[in-house]
């Protein structure tokens, strides 16, 4: 197993994928150490049996998944359903590798906004949306159901502009080492090995 001690962030190689059946034990482990609830392994699963509105992706650095992420699509809004860092992996950009696909994807499928819901807690999180776009626009009360902590609503508009793609290419050449992003789409490709 890769320590992210023993690496030099420019020696970095991550590679961002779609989300597999054969990734869920690490998807899993992730959840698990993050969330007070964590999503089971069957609630993955109908997750990614929804081809037509769902994307997941993880990130792996050599065999090792560091982190993954969803997104649904609802019309043309691209809904970030969830966004984890095994927390060893903290600090290597691992969240914006992760959020540069979902937003990528929802492009893809002809977005024109982004929305997610944060802890209010999470002041890390949001500082990565905020630079991806995101705004704050409002609060829904005890949504985490977890603790009953408070959700802030954040969206990105006008997200298929010419100036949020330069932006999204501003962030991805600002990123340490070398990031692989999956050349097949995230949704709809075969499944296998990659």
């Amino acid at each position: 197993m890769i320590e992210p001690a023993d690496l030099d962030p420019e020696s970095l190689v991550v590679h961002v994928l779609p989300m597999r059946r054969r990734h869920l034990r690490g998807v899993l482990r992730i959840e698990q150490q993050v969330y007070p609830r964590p999503w089971t392994a069957a609630l993955f699963q109908s997750e990614l049996a929804l081809r037509d509105t769902r994307a997941y992706v993880v990130a792996r650095v050599g065999h090792q998944v560091v982190g993954y992420g969803g997104l649904m699509m609802t019309l043309d809004d691209g809904h970030i359903t969830t966004i984890a860092v095994d927390p060893a992996w903290h600090r290597l950009r691992i969240g914006t590798r992760l959020l540069l696909a979902l937003t990528r994807e929802g492009l893809a499928r002809r977005a024109t906004a982004l929305t997610l819901e944060v802890r209010l807690s999470n002041l890390g999180a949001q500082a990565l949306y905020r630079r991806f776009g995101f705004e704050a626009v409002g609060v829904r009360r005890g949504y985490y159901q977890d603790t009953g902590e408070d959700a802030l609503i954040m969206w990105a508009r006008g997200v298929s502009e010419p100036a949020y793609r330069a932006l999204l290419e501003s962030h991805e050449r600002q990123l340490p080492g070398h990031t692989v992003f999956d050349s097949r789409r995230i949704v709809g490709s075969d499944g296998g090995a990659a």
